[in-house]
Order: structure tokens, then sequence, then C-alpha cells
């Protein structure tokens, strides 16, 4: 009978949890979280401005850029609420909706990105593998429907996330282990079988993350074979080298994603500040570091940002 009165019960809010052990220093935590936060959604949309008022850059590779930097600022603005609100006031609460509506929107946009790096990886494979015909098969259309892909499938493969967490009952414990709301993290919570959550999770990764994975690993390892294949060590390094950035995407995004993943799922033993940590990294990590690996490899990106710290000098000055 306590079962069935339970069956549709849910908490009208969860509990959110800064990084356990350090509550007494919050307050001083606030301003380099703050700053974080800033350099985020400041260099991404230094990277999206630029590219659009760019000429130059009209070209399929920073077309892909400027998705990533859209799917990073979208990763950061879905955390900067619950974030802010715990370390600047000490605000913990999060609605039961609301938390399914950051979940949603936590899990789209990390596919989303995760699709991008995949299609950044095949940009540099046409670039080296057929640069004379990189205009013709990478045109404005095949960019445009790609992104359209990208975005449809993460859109689409996370949409029932929500439902089927809305369906558990939740009368036990409310208190998350993490500032945000993951579905691994929510899941656990649940009094009721969470197996078909957990499927369709697996399968959401697998169809998303685990397959956009592999699918960077074959491009560079054709990638590879193709650089080695160049006759000149000049050729080879400077072939090589209009990969660095996008390497350097990938490790930000994947190690802190495996990480976080590794831990979820082997480590119970593990203490909650770890859990806490990775899974802070993990979402913080690439919309912060991204802008800066990209600014420092594109000079009209430097530029810009130059540009715009003379005009606020000159404006402050004046």
């Amino acid at each position: 009978m306590a079962d069935n009165n339970h069956s549709h019960f849910q908490h009208l809010y969860f509990v959110l949890t800064g990084i356990p052990g350090l509550e007494l220093k919050y307050y001083w935590m606030a301003f380099p979280l703050g700053a974080i936060y800033v350099i985020a959604l400041f260099g991404n949309g230094v990277i999206i401005s630029t590219i659009k008022s760019e000429l130059s850059l009209h070209i399929p590779m920073y077309y892909f850029l400027c998705m990533l930097a859209l799917a990073d600022t979208g990763l950061a603005l879905c955390t900067m609420p619950s974030m802010l609100g715990i370390f600047w006031f000490n605000y913990k609460s999060i609605a039961f909706d609301a938390c399914l509506v950051q979940m949603y929107f936590i899990h789209t946009f990390s596919a989303i990105e995760s699709g991008v790096l995949v299609a950044m990886a095949f940009d540099r494979v046409v670039a080296i593998w057929k640069p004379l015909r990189y205009g013709t098969i990478l045109t404005n259309s095949v960019v445009c429907r790609t992104g359209a892909v990208i975005w449809t499938r993460a859109i689409c493969v996370v949409f029932p996330v929500p439902f089927l967490i809305k369906r558990l009952p939740f009368y036990r414990s409310n208190i998350l282990s993490h500032s945000f709301c993951l579905h691994q993290d929510v899941m656990s919570l649940a009094c009721a079988s969470t197996q078909v959550n957990s499927l369709y999770g697996l399968i959401a990764v697998i169809f998303t993350k685990g397959s956009d994975s592999l699918s960077i690993l074959l491009s560079y390892a054709f990638l590879l074979r193709t650089v080695m294949a160049i006759a000149s060590g000049e050729g080879r390094l400077k072939a090589l080298n209009t990969c660095v950035s996008h390497i350097c995407a990938v490790l930000i995004f994947y190690v802190p994603l495996i990480g976080v993943s590794v831990i979820h799922r082997f480590g119970k033993h593990v203490s909650p500040l770890t859990h806490a940590l990775m899974a802070n990294a993990y979402l913080l990590i690439p919309p912060v570091l991204n802008p800066i690996v990209y600014t420092m490899k594109t000079k009209e990106i430097r530029r810009k940002l130059i540009q715009m710290f003379v005009a606020a000098k000159v404006t402050a000055e004046g």
C-alpha cells in the first residue's frame, strides 16, 4: 500500500551540492568562478563575432568553429545560474522541472559539441587529403546540412531523457552530488527500477559520443597515413600543424568526459570531492579553453581581440 501511494510521488525541488568540504570558502571561490564564466562567454562571443565579420573566415573550417563556440556558450549558460547561485548566494535549491530542463540542455549541448568535433575532423581530412577539391566538397550547402544533422541528432536523442526521469518516483533523498543536474545523478535518487533509463542512457551515449569518438579516431588514423605519404618533412609538419587546434579541442572535451563517466560507473568509493571536481571540469573546461586555443592559433581572432581592448582603453581614457 505504501509503495502504491509513493508510485507517482516526486520532490518539489532538489538540493544541489557545491564542492564538498569547501563550504566555508565559497565566498572566495565565487570571484574566480565568475571570472571563468566571463572568459567563457566573452571568448566564445569574440570567436562568433569575428567569424561573422571577417570575410576571410567564411570557409567551412571556421563555420564549424562557430558552431563549436555556440555549443560552448550554451553549455556555459546552462550551468551558470545554478553554479553562481550556490557560490555567490548560497542558494542550493532547484525546482524539479527546472532541474529536468537544465539536464536536457546540458546533455543536448554536450552532444552537439561532440558532433561538431566530428565535423571538424572530417574538415581536416578533406583539407589534407583533397586540398584542391576542398571548396567543391565542403560547400556552404554541405556545411549547413551537416550542422542541421548535428543539432537535430542531439535534440532528438536527448529529448526522451527528461520524460524517462519524470515517470520515476522520488520520495527519499533529494540531495544531488553536483552543482547542476545530470541524468545519472538525478536517476540515482529514484526509488524504483531505473533499468530503462540506464539502457536508454547507454544507447544515447553510444549513438552520440561513442560513435563520434570512434569517427574522430578513424579520421586521424586516415589523416596520419595521408600525412606520412607527403614527400617533404616540411609539408608533413605544415599539414599536422593545421590539426593542432582541433586535437586540443578533442582532448579538452573527451578527457574530462571519460573521467567523469568512469567515476560515475565505477567510482562508488571515490570521495564526493572527486566526483564534484570531475563534473565541474567536464562542463567548465571546454567553454573556457577552446576560445583560448583557437585565439592563439587564429590571427584574425587575435587581431579582433586586440582591437576590442584598444577601443575599451580609449573609451576609458576619454
